[in-house]
């Protein structure tokens, strides 16, 4: 089935707007390439692995996770990462409360290498983001496409390409229906730097 476009322009889209919100520009230019200059020689980037069929596999991208106190990232080879804020991860974090009224206490970062590197459908349904997570989701670098699909309807699927300063946010039930992932691709791609914003719920 040919996937569709989400968005025709910065204002219109198929989903309703209790599910997404989108803004093309949100970093212009200047502060995007600084940011994804700057996290690429600072961040401690990890390679971790995961569960998949009675493996365990390397994930197919570097991650690193930022946030206050308390807010660890359990990953799948039982440690737990976070690194505090820094100051610009934090100005960033402000930037998009103070534009939004959304709040947050912990970023994960995802660095996508190349054409190669993906990650697989599915759903943030962690216990600690609570039943209705709001995510916020930056992207830096080359545009890959966000793909989306019903959980219960694989063959309703939508793509969004998400460009260099662009933000996305997701929230309401839609990690509750719906699938999210980034393909590898047949085409050469430079790295991609994505930052996901998140509110742990603390023990």
């Amino acid at each position: 089935m040919t996937q569709l476009s989400l968005f025709h322009s910065e204002d219109l889209y198929e989903f309703p707007k209790e599910l997404l919100e989108y803004k093309a520009h949100f970093l212009n230019q200047d502060e995007a390439d600084d940011l994804k200059n700057h996290l690429l020689e600072t961040v401690p980037w990890k390679q971790r692995t995961q569960k998949m069929y009675d493996k365990t596999v390397l994930t197919p991208r570097l991650t690193a996770w930022y946030g206050d106190p308390k807010t660890d990232y359990p990953s799948g080879n039982g440690e737990v990462d976070n690194n505090l804020w820094t100051p610009d991860l934090f100005s960033l974090k402000e930037k998009i409360e103070e534009t939004f009224g959304y709040k947050f206490n912990s970023v994960l970062l995802n660095l996508y290498r190349d054409h190669n590197d993906s990650v697989a459908w599915h759903r943030d349904k962690e216990s600690r983001y609570g039943k209705r997570p709001v995510i916020a989701s930056v992207s830096l670098g080359q545009t890959r496409n966000f793909d989306f699909r019903k959980k219960d309807h694989h063959q309703s699927k939508y793509s969004l390409p998400l460009p260099h300063g662009s933000l996305l946010i997701m929230k309401g039930d839609l990690q509750e229906n719906w699938e999210h992932r980034i393909a590898k691709s047949v085409i050469s791609m430079k790295e991609r730097i994505n930052l996901t914003f998140r509110l742990v719920c603390k023990e």
